[in-house]
């Protein structure tokens, strides 16, 4: 079929990196080749640097910054999202972060686990790195990543962060590919994921496997030993051996002790740069022994809920003790929408679909941003922001954003701004929204358009019973303020206008990556 003379202007308009509108609707500026275009907010940038600016002249010292992040966790899980009591697990400290910071319900992920981290850990998009698809026990690389992407912990380094990663990895678990010998000072925790000890633990679950020798004896070979530690410049270790039930569903409990011995070890002294990652709620959901039934659903998958906004005080608790509180940045978020596919130990979003699709309920998910005195409380947007963002704004809070390479390119946005100003806008313009190598959808607006759609077959069997199709005659789009399940695509009915615009975007952003290539490190499917 002969390519569209709109289709050609728009692919040679694109090709020159350095075109600065291409459409009448492209608020964004190109300030540097290799940097996602952003929207220009300059009047929120001075208020971001006077604050920033007062805080360094007050505290002598740069920001700390502490992420939170949950595995699986639903957009609608937490209370201030509509959920908590309503379904079923009180989370009170995440919604007091909320009450006293900034709510984000426009924040895009990616659809699973691995891609998400890796785009948090270098401001680009999986495809870019090849970290597109979870990786599994016996999955080899042909190339290492991590010899081509540079972390924020690396770069931050250089200014005199200490940084660690306490909790769940799952970018990697080879020689050269665990984050203390990616840049990170720290690591305590999984190198992949908790499913990793159940599958040799849970007989019931697993009996195929477990209960055949032949099967079993090969596959232990896989089994991970416990939770691993190391620093960087050393080796690895097993920090907590894990062979029973009993031991796994101490894991929350041990990170969360890290976490505030790290925050304790720093205090006063170094600025940190911390990423607690929980297991909590992936599947198989093993909550703590004092949480079990206590939530008042009473389902594991609610418990672990219970004991993750628990974790969620106590470090908060650490913060304010060690009086670091107004120092750091506070984020909490979800690497990827709840698993449907795993109920009842799911999570919940009100959204369409779930984890391992482009629907919102695998991509959209909790954004709270809090900082004492720093962040206005009470604040809630819907403007957009993205995984890859936190990036960038963590090196512009420690003032490292010149130490980019120039050979790769960054989807990030510094949304510093957008965080430290009162009722501040975001400076992203699209969320482009990738399924492993395939480019399937992209926000504008509040416009959700669908160049690649997966047609679930079974009721909660988003990843294990579906197909990714190609769009028809024309994209499917949805304006998510009256349809937010995208229920019905309206796009050649009332998008006709908005169409070109949002191409136009599209091919820009996969323009880039023919002038930055990506890596393939050999995952395949």
């Amino acid at each position: 079929m002969k390519k569209s003379i709109l289709t050609v202007f728009l692919l040679a308009l694109c090709w020159n990196m350095n075109a600065q509108k291409i459409s009448i609707f492209d608020e964004t500026v190109v300030e540097k080749e290799n940097m996602e275009p952003a929207i220009p907010r300059p009047e929120q940038e001075n208020i971001a640097s006077q604050k920033l600016k007062d805080f360094s002249n007050r505290s002598k010292k740069k920001p700390n910054v502490l992420i939170f992040l949950v595995d699986d966790l639903g957009w609608g899980d937490i209370g201030c999202n509509g959920g908590g009591v309503a379904v079923g697990a009180p989370t009170p400290n995440v919604d007091k972060l909320a009450r006293e910071g900034k709510r984000f319900t426009s924040f895009y992920s990616t659809p699973t686990c691995t891609s998400s981290r890796a785009a948090l850990m270098t401001g680009r998009q999986p495809i870019r790195s090849g970290l597109t698809r979870p990786l599994l026990s016996g999955d080899k690389v042909t190339t290492n990543p991590w010899d081509v992407e540079v972390t924020q912990a690396k770069l931050l380094s250089s200014v005199g962060y200490k940084s660690a990663l306490i909790g769940k990895w799952h970018i990697g678990e080879a020689e050269n590919m665990l984050p203390h010998e990616v840049g990170f000072d720290y690591f305590y925790g999984l190198p992949a994921v908790q499913s990793d000890y159940t599958q040799f633990l849970v007989e019931r679950q697993y009996s195929d496997m477990i209960n055949n020798k032949e099967l079993h004896d090969k596959a232990f070979q896989l089994q991970p030993e416990g939770l691993l530690m190391g620093r960087k410049g050393g080796g690895r270790s097993v920090g907590f051996e894990i062979k029973t039930i009993e031991e796994l569903r101490q894991i929350d409990e041990k990170l969360k002790d890290e976490s505030i011995k790290f925050i304790k070890e720093n205090s006063g002294k170094n600025p940190f740069y911390l990423i607690h990652s929980f297991t909590a709620i992936h599947n198989d959901t093993y909550c703590g022994e004092d949480y079990i039934g206590k939530s008042p659903a009473a389902m594991p998958v609610k418990d672990a809920i219970l004991q993750m906004d628990h974790i969620v005080g106590e470090i908060m608790q650490a913060l304010k003790d060690s009086g670091e509180l107004e120092n750091t940045l506070v984020l909490f978020t979800s690497d990827n929408g709840a698993n449907e596919d795993v109920f009842p130990d799911s999570g919940y979003h009100p959204w369409k679909g779930g984890k391992g699709t482009t629907w919102e309920g695998g991509v959209r998910v909790p954004l709270i941003a809090y900082w004492k005195d720093m962040i206005e409380p009470g604040q809630e947007t819907n403007e957009l922001i993205d995984l890859t963002d936190l990036y960038m704004v963590s090196l512009r809070l420690g003032g490292v954003m010149n130490q980019l390479p120039n050979n790769l390119y960054f989807d990030g946005i510094d949304q510093t701004s957008y965080l430290l100003a009162k009722d501040g806008r975001s400076k992203r313009q699209c969320v482009f929204l990738w399924n492993g190598t395939d480019f399937c959808a992209m926000r504008w607006k509040d416009y959700k358009v669908h160049f690649q759609v997966f047609d679930i077959k079974e009721t909660r069997r988003n990843i294990d019973a579906t197909n990714l199709s190609r769009i028809g005659t024309a994209p499917w789009c949805y304006n998510l303020n009256v349809d937010p399940k995208e229920m019905g695509s309206e796009g050649h009915r009332y998008f006709e206008w908005g169409i070109p615009a949002v191409n136009a975007f599209r091919m820009r952003h996969l323009a880039t990556m023919k002038k930055y290539p990506n890596t393939d490190i050999g995952l395949g499917l």
